[in-house]
């Protein structure tokens, strides 16, 4: 059952209006302002991108970063905000004192790779410690988020901090301090929308939670059992009413009030028993690639209450794993254990499934490692990252065609973040290193 606890905020729908007219020339068209980019699509706009680098090769840069991650980087202008952590949990064998563990947002230079600032955020306790998935992915998955003039990072129980431009904070607020009964630690992303800034805090307390970006105070908390076991990021669908929030949960998908959260419709998908994966969606149809226990499906957005038997167009047992999909000309993408699928997205129909990475799932180590960077598409072309390095591009249409492989032979660190596209760059980090590709 979905519990609201809304504060009443009748400016809500001011900062609204405001946003929806003034956010447009904050915004640049080639900015990659959250995670996945423009409304978590994984399609950027305009860019002429190389389809091969390497070392000697394409190579606008290359920064050490302080410590590793699992966050994409994002692109504001002439800057680039990633996040990492330091402290506690870099070496399994020897994972430090948890008191230590801090997490760290970084404004590098998009020109030079130049680090411009610096901030460090304290570790609240508890936290989860560094054992099971945790290892895989660290304390720093979740992507920032940026209108222009603000940056929002999300750091699970030691809550969400802004910035301003030049890096000085305006505040911080935490969301929750529980932790899931998995203890696979925090890895969703927060969104904008208006004047809220939107936490899916499920592992911190089973509820996605609007802030108020300007001062950081709780707008509405949307409480439900349903949001347990839940990793991926919120979308926004428009509708001829307006906007409102899309969020896939384990074993449904969920359309609620972006000014109360209370719960508009829902549709009943595949069974799951967690979803890591992010929702997109493509005109009025909302996609959905579940885990290794769940399946795929396709949900026109709209209605009230229960709209599976109306609004399901199709449900299978299609599955991915950590990773989210990108609907391209009437195609559904999504990469999972070193295999690329591609399904009509009108029908669900497998059109191929190819295998890009000859070890599959297991990382260099041979332990249970999955891909948890996500495809993005630019220019007709899928960018393929996995988590050794190779970042494979392939032409985005029905006949598969593996145009490019690509790596970077002197880092042997996971990479774990989805790219980030910017006008004529790609944005690719490592847990040791961020790079910039560029022709130019």
């Amino acid at each position: 059952m979905l519990v609201n606890k809304a504060q009443p905020r009748q400016v809500v729908f001011l900062f609204v209006l405001v946003y929806l007219g003034a956010f447009s020339a904050l915004a640049s068209a080639a900015d990659w302002m959250r995670f996945r980019g423009p409304n978590g699509s994984g399609i950027a706009a305009e860019s002429t991108l190389p389809i091969s680098w390497s070392e000697t090769e394409n190579l606008k840069w290359q920064v050490p970063l302080p410590g590793p991650g699992s966050s994409s980087p994002i692109i504001v202008g002439e800057r680039i905000f990633v996040t990492c952590y330091t402290g506690y949990g870099i070496d399994a064998d020897d994972p430090g004192v948890i008191a230590d563990l801090t997490r760290h947002l970084l404004c590098i230079d998009a020109t030079t790779g130049e680090t411009q600032w610096q901030r460090s955020v304290s570790v609240v306790l508890p936290e989860d410690p560094y054992s099971g998935f945790i290892t895989e992915h660290g304390y720093a998955s979740s992507t920032p988020v940026s209108d222009g003039q603000q940056i929002f990072a999300f750091f699970g129980k030691s809550g969400v901090v802004a910035y301003d431009l030049q890096g000085n904070e305006l505040w911080q607020t935490s969301v929750g301090t529980e932790s899931g009964t998995q203890h696979w630690g925090s890895a969703a992303s927060p969104i904008l929308f208006g004047d809220l800034v939107i936490v899916n805090a499920s592992e911190e307390g089973e509820a996605v939670v609007a802030l108020n970006k300007v001062d950081g105070k709780e707008v509405w908390r949307a409480e439900a059992e349903g949001f347990a076991s839940l990793w991926g990021t919120p979308i926004i669908a428009k509708l001829p009413e307006g906007e409102e929030l899309v969020i896939a949960v384990p074993g449904e998908v969920w359309g609620m009030n972006l000014a109360t959260g209370k719960l508009r419709w829902h549709a009943m998908v595949s069974e799951a028993r967690n979803l890591c994966s992010s929702p997109v969606i493509a005109g009025d149809v909302v996609y959905v690639v579940g885990g290794r226990d769940g399946g795929s499906a396709a949900v026109r957005i709209g209605g009230k209450g229960d709209v599976t038997d109306s609004h399901t167009l199709w449900n299978n047992r299609q599955r991915g794993k950590i990773t989210s999909p990108i609907v391209h000309q009437g195609h559904l993408y999504w990469y999972a254990g070193g295999i690329l699928s591609c399904a009509v997205a009108e029908t669900g129909e497998l059109v191929y499934r190819e295998r890009l990475s000859s070890s599959g799932a297991a990382d260099r180590d041979g332990v249970r490692g999955m891909d948890y960077a996500s495809p993005v598409l630019v220019d007709g072309k899928l960018y393929v990252p996995d988590r050794r390095g190779n970042l494979y591009v392939v032409a985005a249409q029905p006949e598969f065609e593996l145009l490019a492989t690509n790596s970077f032979e002197s880092d042997p660190s996971d990479f774990n973040a989805t790219p980030a596209v910017g006008d004529g760059f790609l944005v690719i980090r490592s847990n040791q290193s961020l790079y910039c590709i560029s022709a130019q």
